[in-house]
């Protein structure tokens, strides 16, 4: 009885096994022609009764469903670049009163965990590496600065900076 059941088991494998070799070899083997028409217009066609030369196409390229997943970024792996980081406020040629204004970065998506971001004034380092896109900038002196930021992964490396943006500092 065990015997019979192993051998029901192994047959009802067996079945949809043929069927999908079958049904990949009349994939494979399937001829397409090429037919031009007077006005020298090409289709493809399965029907031989349209006439045209028969195509020998090869065969197209597959992925194994069991190809591993790619995985996604996380804290630690290698920089993956923001859709957006800007200094989005001050706006460029803005005129600020007064020797204190906030900086607003806008970064898309979110800023991951094992990111910082710094902001340099004039090329200096004014404001260390901070898990923030606000900044408060103090103690500037009248005339004209420039502002960038820069994103720092997790080994302190700077992987990307922003378009700098010039403003005007007027004294008081």
């Amino acid at each position: 009885m065990k015997r019979r059941v192993k051998e029901i088991s192994r047959r009802a494998w067996l079945v949809p096994g043929v069927a999908v070799a079958l049904a990949a070899m009349a994939v494979e083997a399937q001829t397409v022609y090429r037919v031009t028409d007077a006005q020298g217009n090409v289709t493809y066609t399965d029907d031989p009764e349209r006439g045209g030369e028969a195509v020998t196409l090869a065969p197209l390229p597959s992925v194994s469903p069991s190809a591993p997943a790619t995985p996604r970024a996380s804290p630690g792996q290698p920089f993956m670049p923001y859709d957006r980081f800007v200094i989005e406020s001050p706006a460029a040629g803005a005129l600020i009163a007064g020797a204190t204004t906030p900086v607003e970065v806008r970064i898309e998506p979110p800023l991951r965990d094992d990111h910082r971001v710094q902001l340099r004034v004039n090329g200096e380092l004014s404001q260390s590496a901070l898990h923030s896109s606000a900044f408060w900038l103090a103690g500037l002196s009248g005339g004209r600065h420039r502002l960038q930021a820069e994103l720092v992964d997790g080994q302190g490396r700077v992987q990307h900076r922003t378009e700098a943006v010039s403003i005007e500092v007027i004294a008081r």
